[in-house]
């Protein structure tokens, strides 16, 4: 490796350039250049005095530069309402692995108040950063109103919404799971189901509950009161202490996991066995639904597929300059385990 004689020591504080790199590597710019944007078309050898330079002199890649080269910042913007949800956090791995297996970064932001408000200066935000594309994992009915706006030219994909037909839609195939777990719970020979719903204003708590209405209705089955919970183990248990006492009831479906680990303690605490004396289905699939006491027949939700379906869905909508409304659906698919059985004779 050539040297200019000065050590970093001696450099100015002014911002090293790729120029500076080339001197002190012995190569072009253009050399640099490929190292830097990691082409294979450049020897080993060449490629470690290249980086060896760039280590000594503190160099950085100017991104900005580079953008504007190529016409892309490489980067996609993810905004989402909540981190601690299980599944917002396997799809947002999913969409962070998948985005860098084609080259992209992500950018996340989270928004700040479940608001409309809230959203559109999320939406704001994301327009003034550096990203290409925008996914946007909402849960709720706030990308309704007139007042949330796309950032000018930026793609995006919306995860668990409804976007009545303004972007691009991935989701899980809620509907069809939960006509899946009540079926199941039917084929076993229960008279009905009951249900203990998600949140209001919540779109998978909302398609869930209509499938098991619908399902059970085009059974020719009646149709029991619906308890609604708010995702979480504690509203899981006070429906079940409900639903124990409640005569005739030999199945319950839950519209997540985490409800269903509720109910079972409460059912627990009230002497009543499951599956022997009531049948339970949940939502999700979470990795410990399988540890669960009895193991947990639940719908197992491909959030891998979804993640993944959203960068390829704004990936081509970069490619071919569209931004054009759809609903991608994942299908989700019903694991049988030991918590359902036929109901006591």
């Amino acid at each position: 490796m050539k040297s200019t004689g000065k050590s970093p020591a001696e450099a100015p504080h002014n911002r090293v350039s790729i120029v500076d790199v080339a001197m002190l590597a012995g190569v072009s710019t253009q050399t640099v250049s490929r190292v830097a944007n990691g082409s294979p078309e450049v020897r080993d050898v060449t490629r470690r005095h290249v980086i060896a330079a760039m280590n000594e002199l503190g160099y950085r890649p100017n991104s900005a530069a580079r953008a504007l080269k190529r016409g892309s910042f490489q980067s996609i913007g993810v905004i989402t309402l909540s981190l601690s949800s299980p599944g917002n956090m396997r799809t947002l791995e999913a969409i962070a692995l998948h985005a860098a297996r084609q080259d992209f970064a992500i950018t996340l932001l989270p928004v700040m108040a479940p608001t409309q408000a809230g959203v559109q200066g999320a939406f704001s935000r994301m327009g003034e950063l550096a990203v290409d594309a925008v996914i946007a994992i909402m849960e709720a009915h706030l990308l309704d109103a007139a007042t949330v706006t796309l950032p000018p030219g930026v793609k995006v994909v919306v995860v668990d919404s409804d976007a009545r037909d303004r972007y691009r839609v991935v989701d899980a195939d809620q509907s069809d799971g939960a006509r899946k777990a009540v079926k199941h719970l039917l084929d076993l020979g229960h008279e009905t189901v009951w249900h203990v719903a998600g949140p209001e204003g919540s779109f998978a708590s909302e398609r869930r509950a209509a499938a098991w209405r619908t399902t059970l209705t085009a059974a020719g089955r009646r149709v029991p009161p619906l308890l609604r919970g708010d995702w979480s183990a504690d509203s899981g248990y006070t429906a079940g202490l409900l639903l124990a006492d409640e005569a005739g009831c030999t199945a319950v479906f839950a519209a997540n996991d985490h409800m269903a680990l509720g109910l079972l303690r409460a059912f627990r605490e009230k002497g009543k066995s499951v599956p022997e004396d009531i049948s339970l289905v949940g939502f999700d699939d979470v990795p410990e639904a399988s540890s669960y006491a009895p193991p947990l027949t639940t719908v197992h939700q491909n959030f891998t597929g979804v993640g993944e379906r959203c960068v390829d869905n704004v990936l081509q909508q970069l490619r071919t300059h569209t931004n054009e409304p759809g609903v991608t659906l994942v299908p989700a698919q019903l694991v049988i385990r030991q918590s359902t059985a036929h109901p006591k004779k």
